[in-house]
């Protein structure tokens, strides 16, 4: 049974992992490539993009998938709203694997916003040094604030204009929380800014934040497809595709 898995999540790559090791799951995983080093899932890979809803629906045809992972960030609403598409032109049957949101604890003071336009609105009226992790995409829309010193994290330079006042960390997780206080402390962070990404291999920093006071504006995912099915664990995801494969025989 041959599974596309489109990836680049630590879940993901656990799923090929588990999944590579059964009798009866051929997996192929699926990387966007916008990362220069990601780190790679076992078992058979491609990187690039499919061409749209359309050459992702040929490509599942072509290739003879029997079911679809979408493994996905939590913010790559362009990947999951194709495989959608696809899967409803192809007859793949489609899940998606979201790991949980992060939850608001006692002691954090964080601002939800729907979109990073408006997390900069925000951020701007309260934050002079600004500890901005939002991956490498959408740092643009940060650019006309003169007022705010940003301290900018990604795995990757970011694309588009920057904000004039910043300095450019790049760096991949997991992080400490020592690690992150430390990094608040130095660089005299007085706002946090972040994607509401889920995991432990960057929530280090929520807890830094809490510790110190130090308010964070929380871009909300956008949402996944109208009925989408959702696990949030690779395990459940593992789960689902034993039931496809035992209904196949």
């Amino acid at each position: 049974m041959r599974v596309l898995i489109l990836g680049g999540t630590r879940e993901a790559r656990e799923l090929a992992h588990i999944a590579s090791g059964e009798r009866g799951f051929e997996i192929v995983s699926s990387l966007a490539g916008r990362v220069r080093a990601p780190l790679l899932p076992e078992g058979e890979v491609r990187v690039g993009g499919f061409g749209g809803a359309e050459g992702l629906r040929a490509w599942l045809v072509a290739n003879d998938v029997a079911a679809m992972v979408d493994a996905t960030h939590p913010f790559a609403a362009a990947i999951s709203a194709n495989a959608a598409v696809a899967a409803r032109a192809s007859g793949v049957p489609l899940l998606h694997l979201r790991r949980p949101r992060w939850v608001e604890q006692a002691g954090d003071r964080w601002m939800r916003v729907p979109d990073l336009p408006t997390a900069a609105t925000a951020v701007g009226t309260f934050g002079e040094r600004v500890f901005l992790t939002i991956g490498r995409q959408g740092v643009d829309a940060f650019a006309g604030l003169d007022r705010p010193w940003f301290l900018i994290r990604a795995i990757d330079p970011p694309e588009g204009a920057l904000p004039p006042r910043h300095e450019l960390l790049l760096a991949r997780g997991p992080f400490a929380v020592q690690d992150e206080a430390r990094l608040l402390a130095e660089y005299r962070i007085d706002a946090l800014v972040t994607k509401d990404s889920g995991g432990e291999q960057t929530e280090a920093k929520l807890a830094a934040a809490r510790a110190a006071g130090i308010p964070v504006v929380v871009v909300d995912r956008p949402p996944l497809p109208e009925g989408a099915r959702i696990v949030e664990s690779s395990a459940q995801a593992l789960d689902w595709l034993r039931i496809r494969r035992a209904r196949r025989g």
